[in-house]
């Protein structure tokens, strides 16, 4: 087995390179994310149904609570703009096709068509590519290194969307009575930590209102829309694109910077792409354009009638102004609920992030507990839940504003749009064999409109924008110095390591004593004999009468299926090869491998084999071209990181550690 496919398994685990492409596997070609049984049964439709009511719960949470404070922004006075007809029909008419060019024909039609066996997200098309592209190319270094540092923002920016969410929601007190306006930080904070709080119970429970609780948001966000709309129809005049020109026309500098308020209405749409192996393609486009889309668009061409008719609304909320006054403390409280909706997508996103980014070798091992039977994507990491929580709560008690956390917001989120552009054409050219013109056409499209958005987010870097920028810099450099410290410290392992042939031939020259029971030696390479075997034999003289090697090989698909879950090879004398598989959603588990071996009639049990693991200690002396401080900070995160012992689901009181020094 070559050692390329292995990915460390134990103390010694090293996420090394994904599997090769394989020369026989045809051309990954885009999916329609939707099962046979859902085109195909008599009721297809109901489940179709039911896929998109649960995707506008998960994932247009973000995007759908975006009106709370997108065109707000448009008109806030640090931007200085007056909210005259012709400025409210160019941000109406920026918005609508913002809205047009990046959710539906970019995400919509192009993106989530690079699936990963039906997986989406940076992360799986991060792990596409490295299957895929031929490894002499020059760049998948360069493109893993730009995905890596896109996952970092995306991540940047679920610390931000709970705060900015929660909080312009909790604002709308302030227009009900300004006797709010000294609890609005610490109502913001108390909701957050009961949020933060709850994720250990699941979204199972929980989830199952989402998709009604936002199907009731959507619908009142269009009927106040279309309400206001009636009373000013020419508001729909906003659709010619004249209007979205004549603005940077009149407005120069001042509105090309204003491209940073409006990104606002979008953010979010990356979730349609990372949580479409929840739902399927076509069940998160159907609910996009037959309710999502259009009520959004209501709700904003809405608040611009209003603001034609009384442009002083922007003083306040034109979202909430659109509502009468004994309607705005309910729209409040739907309002609360639908951002905690919101923010609890992209937590839950995040917890998903982490387990990839553990699974493809950019993360320590943490704490992983999945927290439904039935939903396998459904899981609680607590280190994350933690270091999401006390930085939300900071960014509350720092900016203390919605409208001054959104200084901070935007950046993140066309920063990592960006990067997906760029991903995506390199999946058109290798992975579904455009023609070079074809493929550049649509990239380049796809950057005249990214690009000058990042752009004119860049004047908020000294308001807020810094923010994320530092937050996705410190994740970027954890990753990459993770993923570099394991590959050094394989490297250096592999120097004193043995092959099995010549252990063998030892063993069998020499009369070793050979004790009772099974003993499983978790290793990075089946090829050689793993250190911790090597320095139990020299210690004690002596091998267990039945002595397992295993490794689990991280795949590079979002789940393996249980027939290719196990591999178990007799190699003679006692010895055997297990090899365990399983994909990057999914987190590894010695006692599934030893019920499937059980299955296949290899009975194994658990409470009498004794697992042998080892513990490096790092010498940061050694000869690895790795920075001092790169190896100091890849030891602290080594030291801090998951024992193999809980993250592989081992009985604890069936593990032997043995510890040796390794110089880094």
């Amino acid at each position: 087995m070559s050692t390329k496919k292995i990915v460390a398994a134990s103390a010694v685990t090293v996420a090394q390179a994904l599997p090769e492409p394989n020369s026989t596997t045809p051309p990954h070609q885009p999916s329609d994310g939707i099962s046979p049984e859902h085109t195909q049964t008599p009721d297809s439709r109901q489940k179709l149904l039911a896929l998109a009511i649960g995707a506008l719960g998960v994932v247009y949470g973000d995007i759908g609570t975006s009106p709370l404070y997108a065109i707000k922004e448009c008109f806030s006075r640090k931007l200085g703009l007056a909210p005259t007809p012709e400025n409210i029909l160019g941000i109406i008419s920026l918005i609508f096709w913002t809205l047009t060019l990046i959710v539906v024909i970019k995400y919509v039609t192009f993106v989530m068509r690079a699936d990963n066996d039906g997986e989406g997200g940076i992360m799986a098309i991060m792990a596409l590519l490295k299957r895929k592209m031929p490894i002499a190319k020059a760049g998948p270094g360069f493109l893993l290194k730009i995905a890596i540092f896109g996952t970092a923002l995306l991540l940047a920016d679920g610390m931000i969307t709970p705060a900015i969410s929660v909080l312009s929601a909790i604002e709308g007190l302030e227009i009900v009575t300004p006797v709010f306006q000294p609890f609005i930080v610490p109502i913001t904070i108390v909701i957050l930590l009961c949020l933060f709080v709850i994720q250990k119970k699941g979204t199972g429970a929980v989830g199952r209102v989402f998709g009604p609780v936002m199907l009731v948001w959507f619908g009142t966000l269009g009927l106040l829309g279309l309400a206001w709309i009636f009373r000013n129809p020419s508001i729909l005049s906003a659709i010619n694109p004249w209007h979205a020109v004549n603005h940077f026309l009149r407005n120069g500098f001042q509105g090309f910077l204003l491209l940073g308020s409006v990104v606002l209405c979008v953010t979010g749409a990356e979730a349609l792409y990372a949580d479409m192996g929840h739902f399927g393609r076509t069940p998160i486009a159907f609910a996009w354009y037959t309710f999502a889309y259009p009520c959004l668009l209501l709700n904003y061409f809405g608040q611009g009638a209003l603001l034609l008719i009384n442009g002083e609304a922007v003083r306040d909320n034109p979202f909430y102004g659109m509502a009468p006054q004994v309607m705005v403390f309910p729209l409040v409280i739907l309002s609360t609920v639908a951002t905690i909706i919101a923010s609890q997508a992209l937590i839950s996103g995040a917890f998903s992030i982490a387990r990839q980014a553990m699974q493809l070798g950019y993360s320590p091992r943490l704490t992983v507990r999945h927290t439904s039977s039935q939903a396998h994507g459904q899981i609680y990491v607590p280190e994350m839940n933690i270091m999401l929580m006390i930085a939300c709560i900071a960014l509350v008690l720092i900016f203390r504003e919605s409208s001054n956390l959104a200084a901070a917001y935007g950046i993140a989120v066309m920063g990592t749009m960006t990067i997906t552009t760029i991903l995506l054409y390199h999946v058109t050219r290798d992975i579904w064999n455009w023609p070079r013109p074809k493929a550049l056409a649509m990239a380049s499209f796809f950057l005249m409109i990214d690009i000058p958005f990042l752009t004119a987010n860049f004047g908020k870097i000294f308001h807020g924008g810094w923010v994320p920028l530092l937050i996705g810099s410190a994740l970027y450099l954890l990753m990459s110095t993770w993923n570099k410290g394991r590959t050094a410290l394989y490297k250096q392992m592999q120097k004193s390591l043995l092959p099995l042939s010549g252990f063998f031939k030892e063993i069998a020259s020499k009369k070793i004593v050979r004790v009772q029971g099974t003993a499983v030696f978790m290793t990075s390479n089946l090829d050689v004999l793993p250190p911790v075997l090597l320095h139990h034999y020299k210690h004690n003289h002596s091998l267990h009468e039945r002595v397992i090697f295993l490794a689990v090989i991280a795949e590079n698909v979002p789940e393996v299926s249980e027939e290719r879950r196990l591999e178990l090879e007799n190699l003679g004398r006692g010895f055997w090869r297990m090899v365990g598989r399983f994909g990057f959603m999914e987190t590894p588990s010695v006692p599934e491998l030893f019920r499937i071996a059980g299955k296949q009639g290899y009975s194994i049990n658990l409470l009498e084999t004794s697992f042998f693991l080892g513990r490096e200690s790092l010498l940061l002396k050694g000869p690895s071209d790795i920075p001092y401080w790169r190896k100091w900070l890849f030891r602290f995160m080594s030291r801090n990181a998951r024992e193999a012992t809980a993250f592989f689901a081992i009985p604890p009181n069936r593990v032997v550690e043995m510890g040796c020094q390794v110089e880094l």
